[in-house]
């Protein structure tokens, strides 16, 4: 099968008054999680000290975006109430805005936290749940803060127990358009608003597989598609190894999915993914001259 090069279009993406253009350059989003247990790097960064080195590395090594989340989401996680999540986040994020102008994320399902969060200085929430929580379209309404919303099946807790679809394509983006049109009727402007398929959320890895190849469907939806699927699980039972040992296929994947036209790539190893962006960047838009 041939999989043709997908140009990009320039899109805004605005974030609490900050014009974000997507499709110019791939954006780059540094995970840097606050938790004691997420599946690649859980404990790594839960002291504040630590925490914010961390984010300022990613930013030198040249991350757009750094996503801080104080819950893990791997499968099988259960909640963490939301006064242990915003003493987990806030703090760095109130840090890392003092020093640094990049944008900030939180990944959070809860609008409190969110409220919290941006009060402190973030600039985007990344909702896994797609603003299941009733609070949260307000919260980014009222703040004008990015916003991605994200296709999960069920919850961290269960979103692995035997997913199935139709149409694993047609109904993420089913899913995706009829969240972004809740957002809208909500009084969250389009352009505020980002889409994630949701990679290993709810998916087998043939599900996983069918997304990828599938970006220019979601792009449809006229929004930035983000995808996030470093390090993840249908990567170490493609090529085996741990979380630590799967930057390759990381790489690999993030290279094909700028191929099929995503903006945005959510990672862990944020030096080796930028170069990886920026060479896929250049390559790509040299084939697309070529073509005129």
């Amino acid at each position: 099968m041939v999989f043709p090069m997908i140009g990009k279009t320039q899109i805004i993406w605005r974030c609490r008054g900050r014009e974000v253009v997507c499709g110019q350059k791939t954006l780059i989003m540094g995970i840097l999680n606050v938790t004691p247990d997420s599946f690649s790097d859980g404990g790594k960064f839960q002291a504040l000290e630590t925490a914010v080195a961390r984010g300022l590395q990613m930013v030198a090594e040249g991350a757009d975006i750094i996503d801080i989340g104080g819950e893990s989401t791997r499968p099988g996680a259960k909640p963490v109430p939301a006064a242990e999540e915003m003493a987990r986040t806030v703090p760095v994020i109130r840090e890392l805005r003092e020093k640094t102008d990049v944008l900030i994320s939180i990944d959070t399902r809860k609008a409190e936290v969110a409220r919290a969060a941006i009060a402190a200085g973030a600039d985007i929430i990344n909702d896994i749940s797609a603003l299941a929580d009733p609070g949260m379209a307000a919260v980014a309404a009222e703040t004008g803060a990015g916003l991605v919303l994200m296709h999960m099946l069920g919850t961290p807790e269960t979103m692995q127990n035997d997913p199935r679809y139709a149409d694993v394509v047609s109904d993420v983006r089913n899913f995706l358009e009829e969240r972004m049109a809740f957002a809208v009727a909500g009084g969250i402007a389009p352009e505020q608003i980002t889409l994630d398929p949701g990679i290993g959320f709810g998916k087998t890895d043939e599900h996983n597989l069918a997304l990828l190849n599938g970006i220019q469907a979601l792009a449809a939806a006229g929004r930035p598609v983000l995808i996030g699927a470093s390090r993840k699980g249908f990567i170490g039972r493609m090529l085996g190894g741990g979380p630590d040992g799967r930057l390759a296929g990381s790489l690999a994947v993030a290279a094909f999915s700028i191929l099929r036209g995503a903006q945005i790539l959510r990672v862990h190893d944020v030096k080796e993914s930028c170069d990886a962006a920026r060479l896929v960047d250049t390559l790509r838009t040299n084939e697309l001259a070529a073509q005129y």
